[in-house]
């Protein structure tokens, strides 16, 4: 099975970067909107299957099996090609260390997809969560499906929002991203669509079953347990969670595998060992690759 060494993912991750940094902003929309959607798309199956599930008899089952179904996320975002904010937190940083990026592109980048992400994620959330019944309500019949994918979101979401202090969100989302960005990093290594969903699968899996914070997946989460009633949460609860969940999500992705890996295989390199790669970056990066054809570089 044909594979790259992490020196080789690394030149990869700063071709990717580079090309995501650079985007058209209306790509960046389009991608950074499917991209929150299959985010959202995945939580709610995961709602929906780990709904009933009585944790006194399933324990840590539960959660386990909400991070393994969850993955199907990621899954889609980087096969089918979409631009997820998290991912980007360790990409487009490594192409700026590079040189192949400004500043304000990284900035350009995250703003667009941020706005994007949330709108793919509170468009699945307020019609495919909120409006199809797959999520029940107060109201419910007790006993019945619609109620037990109601008391799963609505515990998931209350965690998130009420229980949690800001420092546990932040530290969670610190976490949470280092994880996510090793998905996006293994994934990048594998040659074949098998080994790119086993990278993705164990990374995603554990930050789900650990309980910790994603900020596009809570975007998810949060707005559609208040959509359908969930006692107790407000968009100021909402916006909380987000604002604390996103900072440690870049500080997770940024700092811990883009500057990392850039420090590990990158700094100080010849040139001629960091030039991109002509084989797919497999970062789910929408569009054509900068670079001939007249396309500007930053050097």
């Amino acid at each position: 099975m044909a594979y790259k060494t992490p020196d080789q993912i690394a030149v990869a991750a700063v071709a990717a970067g580079e090309k995501k940094a650079h985007l058209p902003v209306g790509k960046m929309l389009v991608g950074g909107f499917l991209a929150g959607a299959y985010i959202a798309f995945a939580g709610l199956l995961a709602v929906d299957v780990t709904a009933g599930l009585d944790p006194a008899i399933w324990g840590g089952v539960t959660t386990l099996l909400t991070g393994a179904v969850f993955s199907m996320g990621l899954v889609l975002v980087l096969v089918a090609g979409a631009e997820l904010l998290t991912g980007n937190m360790a990409l487009v940083p490594m192409a700026l260390l590079k040189q192949r990026a400004t500043f304000g592109r990284l900035g350009l980048n995250w703003g667009v997809i941020l706005l994007a992400n949330l709108i793919g994620s509170l468009f699945v959330a307020y019609v495919f969560a909120a409006h199809t019944g797959v999520i029940g309500g107060p109201g419910s019949p007790e006993g019945s499906a619609a109620a037990a994918s109601f008391e799963r979101l609505s515990g998931i979401a209350t965690g998130k929002a009420l229980t949690e202090s800001n420092g546990s969100i932040f530290l969670r989302a610190i976490g949470c991203n280092w994880l996510v960005c090793l998905g996006v990093w293994m994934s990048m290594a594998a040659e074949d669509i098998a080994g790119k969903i086993l990278a993705i699968f164990f990374p995603i899996t554990a930050f789900v079953a650990l309980g910790f914070d994603h900020v596009v997946a809570n975007m998810f989460f949060l707005p559609a347990a208040y959509w359908v009633g969930t006692p107790g949460i407000g968009w100021g609860d909402i916006v909380n969670n987000w604002v604390f969940a996103g900072l440690g999500n870049v500080v997770g992705g940024t700092l811990f595998v883009g500057v990392a890996y850039w420090y590990l295989y990158l700094r100080g390199a010849p040139p001629a060992q960091t030039a991109p790669a002509a084989t797919s970056d497999s970062s789910g990066t929408t569009g054509a690759p900068q670079g001939a054809g007249g396309a500007r570089r930053h050097r």
